[in-house]
């Protein structure tokens, strides 16, 4: 393996080199003004791949392209597949970039542009890794295909039917994934489990038109002040949420499990620092890691109501909305979640209201066994690239992807992080730390080797 070893850090410099050419493509899928900087990335990235000496296609959809790249099948050899996605968040607000986002520049040991963490450079470094095997003629222990599509930060539309379409040639042993995280530059991470979600927006429907707050003010219920006073019954003072049933489904956390967070550097003050917030607020009895990363929510995301615009307007509004997503754990299902969160709504809500409830899109949490002989093969990996004991980490956020290649593809997923906690995801200035993206390679190097022998 030292052959392939050398090679990665003797091509470092150009590896960054064509990250830089692959971040500065705008390929913006919530932004129908960038539709052809998406086509033209995924050719881009399809052209690429052939040159490593994949065989690669790009499949259109109904929304943008998906790429494939595969290495030659072989007859009972273990069959990985490998997701990203090169599709990337709206850069806005531009004005907060120290530089622009589709210009990707090297900064502080650092690359920064939109896109550099989330997700093109975690899923390059794992090309880089397969070049190095093909380009020294060092065998890969097994066969791995790329899937790296373009609708992941609007929500994957396309790549369900995708996958129904070509289950049998996507068919694999497991799905390595690099879109998560690792809590610092010298703390590898296997993440076990994500949260899952639930969307809804509820809206209070009050007069049937914007009313003159003076003539009628005092004899109708304003409809923002209802949701108000709706929305501040979820929360008891101790941060628990009080829906009835909410929390029936939910396991408690394991003393390993617990034992493990306690691991994470950890500094409140920092947090907070971090955060800009004067003192942190959450569940009571959980630690704030504990409460982002393994226990459910209820977050407003957004309030509107009434008038908005410069100076003021004095009116009742007629309506108010709120939108609104519950992150879930492992055994909470999100269909009876939000049947629970309608109940309690409609049981609470005042009668000189009329209550409208929509609810949105969800997925089931996800949880790996951390004992799998492929999550084992992973931790090995992880202490031979960076020399370091790996944490077992659960994390906050939501893949709803991965709930899709269990029940499509029938497959595990190893959640392998390459972004750290200050990379900017989905912010201005986003970066990925140059230093992990090269232990990021080596990790590619020895997972092929170690999930081979499981």
């Amino acid at each position: 393996m030292q052959a392939v070893l050398d090679y990665l850090q003797r091509h470092q410099s150009r590896f960054i080199r064509e990250l830089v050419e692959y971040v500065g493509f705008a390929s913006v899928s919530a932004q129908s003004r960038h539709r052809e900087d998406m086509q033209a990335c995924a050719e881009w990235l399809a052209q690429h791949c052939r040159g490593l000496g994949l065989e690669a296609r790009v499949y259109p959809t109904e929304g943008h392209p998906i790429v494939v790249a595969r290495t030659r099948r072989r007859r009972g050899r273990r069959h990985f597949l490998v997701y990203g996605h090169y599709d990337v968040q709206p850069p806005e607000p531009l004005e907060l970039w120290q530089t622009p986002p589709f210009s990707p520049t090297l900064r502080n040991g650092t690359l920064v542009g939109r896109g550099a963490s989330d997700n093109k450079g975690q899923h390059w470094a794992h090309l880089k890794a397969v070049e190095a095997y093909l380009r020294t003629g060092t065998e890969l222990p097994c066969d791995l295909t790329f899937l790296i599509e373009g609708e992941e930060e609007v929500g994957s539309r396309s790549l369900s039917r995708f996958l129904r379409k070509h289950r049998q040639t996507l068919r694999c042993d497991a799905v390595v994934v690099s879109d998560t995280g690792l809590p610092a530059r010298d703390l590898p991470a296997l993440t076990y489990a994500l949260r899952g979600i639930a969307a809804f927006e509820v809206i209070l429907h009050g007069p049937n038109r914007d009313l003159h707050s003076g003539i009628f003010g005092g004899s109708v219920h304003n409809p923002a002040l209802a949701l108000c006073q709706l929305l501040a019954r979820v929360h008891d003072a101790r941060g628990r949420i009080a829906i009835p049933r909410f929390y029936e489904d939910v396991l408690p956390l394991t003393r390993p499990e617990r034992s493990q967070l306690r691991r994470l550097p950890f500094s409140e003050k920092a947090y907070r620092k971090m955060l800009g917030v004067p003192a942190l607020f959450g569940e009571a009895g959980y630690t704030p890691n504990e409460q982002r990363m393994a226990r459910p929510t209820f977050e407003i995301n957004g309030l509107t109501s009434g008038y908005q615009g410069e100076g003021s307007k004095t009116i009742i509004p007629a309506w108010a909305r709120a939108k609104v997503t519950m992150r879930l754990v492992p055994h909470q299902e999100p269909q009876r979640v939000l049947r629970c969160v309608e109940a309690f709504f409609r049981r609470n809500c005042p009668r000189t209201v009329r209550l409208e409830f929509q609810p949105g899109h969800g997925c089931p949490a996800y949880r790996l066994d951390p004992t799998h002989p492929d999550a084992q093969a992973a931790l090995r990996a992880l202490r031979r690239a960076f020399q370091r004991e790996p944490v077992l980490l659960r994390e906050g956020g939501s893949i709803p992807i991965v709930h899709e290649f269990k029940e499509i593809l029938g497959t595990e997923t190893l959640l392998l992080g390459l972004a750290l906690p200050d990379d900017n995801a989905h912010s201005p200035n986003e970066k990925f730390d140059l230093e992990v993206f090269a232990r990021g390679q080596q990790l590619g190097v020895w997972l092929w080797q170690e999930l081979a022998g499981t």
